[in-house]
Formats: C-alpha cells, structure tokens, sequence
C-alpha cells in the first residue's frame, strides 16, 4: 500500500541522540497503536536513497517519517506535533 507512513531510521547510528530520537518515535508510535514500517537505512542503501529522495535533501539522515512519496517530517517536527496534540494530523491520519 503506497500510502503506508513509513519510519526510516539506521541500526547503527553511532550518534546517541539519534538513537535517542528513533526510540521515542517508536515509543509514541507504538503506545498510540499506529501502523508504520520501520525501514532501516544502514540495511540498505536503496531505502536510504529512497528517503532523501523523498525529502528533497541528498545529505538527510534519520529519523524521517513519510506517507507514501510525501516528506511529514523529522523528529523536530514529530516532537512539536505530539506536545500540540496534533499527531493524528501530522501523520495525516486525520
């Protein structure tokens, strides 16, 4: 299904606030009962293409949730709908 909300985010982030940031979004996303896929990036080098395509930034790194080919947001913009309570419409749920 095209319009599937997809995580992308990377197994092997040496970076701990990376790390960090995918497990609260998989937390949230989780506890809320949403459905997504979780790609990961360091597995594979077409789904990392893949997300900075969709993005529009050939440098973008983890994480990034899309909706099928549209960019929603990283975890700046995920964190900032979740205290406003707007998830629903970030995700485009709703």
């Amino acid at each position: 299904m095209a319009d599937r909300i997809k995580l992308y985010l990377s197994s092997v982030s040496s970076n701990l606030e990376t790390k960090k940031h995918q497990q609260k979004i998989v937390m949230i996303m989780d506890s809320k009962r949403i459905d997504y896929d979780k790609i990961d990036i360091a597995a594979n080098e077409t789904s990392k293409t893949k997300m900075r395509e969709v993005m529009g930034d050939p440098k973008g790194l983890p994480p990034q949730l899309t909706k099928g080919d549209q960019h929603l947001g990283g975890f700046a913009e995920f964190e900032a709908a979740v205290e406003n309570e707007e998830l629903m419409i970030f995700l485009k749920l709703e």
